[in-house]
């Protein structure tokens, strides 16, 4: 009978140092903006808040674009990530896009530049209702940016809306 208490326990042991020392697999939200005002937003020309079309019910942006461009979101410094996926989500929606929209995320990394992530294989374009799109940036062992921008790119003319902007992180598999 202690022979099997202490190999129950030892297994018990061996168990919790397992769990314990295995990382999560868990994706973790950094940063949220519901777009509901223009709290911290870059871009603030051509834009306004809608309270009316809106994904969460809280409001979102509004952008009327007469030309091409680069809608600035957020720039976020107080980050510490590496050796993981980085997640920029949002809900967009479109009436009367003649042309395409897409999410964009620039990281700097100290000592070796910028670099980008678009979503250009699941733009919006015409008129839609709200779709959740999501684009990737990954960061390998070492790879710590100290500035990450999102932004949204309308390439044509029309009406964008964006809602629920969120930064994740997610473990590499």
């Amino acid at each position: 009978m202690i022979r099997w208490v202490s190999l129950f326990l030892s297994c018990f042991a061996i168990l919790c140092l397992v769990s314990c020392t295995k990382e999560s697999n868990e994706i973790v939200e950094l940063k949220r903006f519901p777009m509901d005002g223009l709290d911290g937003l870059i871009t603030r020309s051509g834009i306004a808040v809608d309270k009316e079309v809106t994904s969460d019910g809280g409001g979102s942006l509004r952008v009327e674009a007469t030309d091409p461009t680069v809608v600035r979101l957020f720039e976020i410094t107080d980050i510490n990530v590496d050796n993981a996926r980085l997640l920029y989500q949002a809900s967009l929606r479109s009436n009367g896009l003649d042309g395409k929209a897409y999410l964009e995320m620039w990281c700097r990394l100290p000592g070796k530049g910028q670099f980008f992530s678009r979503g250009l294989e699941t733009p919006i374009m015409g008129t839609t209702e709200w779709i959740s799109e999501e684009i990737p940036f990954v960061l390998e062992k070492g790879e710590k940016p100290d500035r990450v921008k999102l932004n949204l790119v309308i390439d044509g003319k029309g009406i964008v809306w964006i809602d629920d902007v969120r930064l994740l992180k997610e473990p590499l598999r």
